[in-house]
């Protein structure tokens, strides 16, 4: 029986690096599709907040009452940023958009003065953009209120649909992810089936039996988890050195929430498949290990 126990360790000695190296591989695939949803929300939020509104001012107005107006739309919650257009400013923008200057059928400046304010992704919805330009409209200050109401009907119905498929991509892959690590050690502790019934028959208990590969579980889980982060940090920095732009994306916030899931589902799944496998292969009996 002692020789069949040595030489049973000797054989069933873990791949270490195999597990390591599958659930690293695993974890790097769901991380890269957090990655796209975070990068597919913020670029969302870009566009929504890249939504102007402009409040035309009626002509002749008190400069008292549009700095109160001004003052007014500043202090609300709505508004990301915001910008006074004076009559010669409009004018100025107007003839830079390639326009024919009225100069010489008009003698005075027909374009408004106007408050221009781009609106928090939050507010950013027809309903919400409604009640708001209803409000201002009633302003005595106020000609008129206008924002492109098609754009903001299109982007609403193209992100609820994008943010429903990539929503059913992540579960399904999530749960694909989990099936997969749990096969991959579960596959690595069938190889040591023999040295923990050995060890169980020559009198250590369970737990002495399950703490060092449960510790090594939680090790390999945490070494997994950091490589798959190391892997989508690379791809991150590569990708925003070819395209710049997605730089403007990056959200520090939903990165560390990305990265640290990341890491405790390796740790979680590694320890939960690992000590599931030895209880399994102490309760079963030698004959049924062949």
């Amino acid at each position: 029986m002692a020789q069949f126990g040595r030489g049973s360790a000797k054989r069933s000695k873990p791949s270490y690096f195999m597990v390591i190296l599958g659930v690293s591989l695993v974890l790097f695939f769901l991380g890269m599709l957090g990655w796209i949803v975070i990068n597919a929300k913020r670029l969302g939020q870009t566009f929504r907040e890249n939504i102007e509104v402009q409040v035309y001012l009626r002509e002749n107005i008190n400069p008292k009452d549009s700095a109160d107006l001004l003052s007014y739309i500043a202090s609300q919650p709505y508004v990301k940023s915001y910008e006074y257009v004076t009559k010669d400013l409009a004018k100025k923008r107007y003839l830079q958009d390639g326009n024919t200057d009225w100069a010489t059928v008009l003698d005075k400046n027909p374009l408004p003065a106007s408050i221009n304010f781009k609106i928090k992704s939050d507010y950013a919805t027809v309903d919400s953009l409604t009640a708001i330009t209803n409000t201002l409209s009633q302003n005595m200050s106020v000609s008129d209120v206008h924002y492109n109401k098609s754009l903001v009907m299109n982007l609403d119905s193209n992100i609820s649909k994008i943010s429903i498929v990539l929503l059913i991509i992540a579960v399904l892959t999530s749960v694909l992810v989990i099936f997969l690590i749990d096969n991959t050690i579960r596959l690595a502790m069938f190889s040591n089936r023999f040295l923990i019934k050995t060890m169980q028959m020559v009198g250590a208990t369970r737990w002495f039996i399950a703490k060092p590969m449960d510790l090594r579980a939680l090790i390999n889980g945490l070494v997994s988890g950091l490589i798959a982060v190391a892997g989508i940090v690379a791809i991150i920095f590569v990708t925003e050195q070819w395209i710049p732009e997605v730089r403007a994306l990056r959200d520090y916030t939903l990165l560390g929430v990305l990265f640290a899931g990341m890491i405790l589902l390796g740790i979680l799944i590694s320890f939960g498949s690992t000590h599931r496998s030895v209880i399994k292969y102490l309760k079963m009996k030698l004959d049924d290990l062949y």
